[in-house]
């Protein structure tokens, strides 16, 4: 199972980095062409927001699971110890309910918006721009789920990247 979940977030990350380099080419080919060219084209900024929806819900799960998300631990350092473990269960199950209202609202909102389309992109149904949301959140689910069953997975190799070093053979430097 460990495998699997490290597949999918690896899949994750390739989703949300490969979103983020795409809108950094987007958006200078706008300006571009709207100050260079002098026609500005109308696809740059609809793409640029479709693929920060992506990287943004996608990058949360991976996030997430690396449990490199901000916290405020405040009020876990101010509790005694054994309260920790309570304000973690029910942190956890802040974010199950959250993350399945996003999934389940976010997933109405695809059909909903299915038959709609963009103006500047009439090919692309609007419900495909809102799918990164529902996507997101079912991978932030699971990987909620296995912090609650299996316990935090930020200390795994693959969320540290020391699996790469494992396959890179080190050798001293020669003189």
């Amino acid at each position: 199972m460990g495998r699997w979940l490290d597949g999918l977030y690896l899949l994750c990350m390739w989703i949300a980095g490969l979103g983020i380099l795409a809108m950094s080419l987007v958006i200078p080919w706008g300006v571009f062409a709207r100050y260079v060219l002098g026609s500005g084209s109308q696809w740059p900024e609809p793409i640029a927001i479709m693929l920060m929806t992506v990287f943004t819900f996608f990058g949360a799960a991976v996030t997430y699971r690396a449990a490199g998300h901000i916290a405020v631990e405040t009020l876990t350092q101010a509790v005694p110890p054994q309260w920790r473990r309570f304000l973690e269960i029910v942190s956890d199950l802040l974010m199950l309910a959250l993350s399945g209202f996003m999934a389940i609202w976010g997933l109405k909102l695809v059909v909903e918006t299915m038959g709609q389309t963009l103006s500047d992109l009439p090919w692309l149904p609007v419900g495909v721009s809102y799918l990164p949301l529902p996507l997101g959140s079912v991978v932030t689910i699971v990987f909620i789920l296995e912090k609650m069953v299996y316990g935090s997975q930020h200390e795994r190799p693959i969320c540290r990247f020391e699996h790469e070093a494992d396959e890179i053979p080190v050798t001293a430097p020669e003189l």
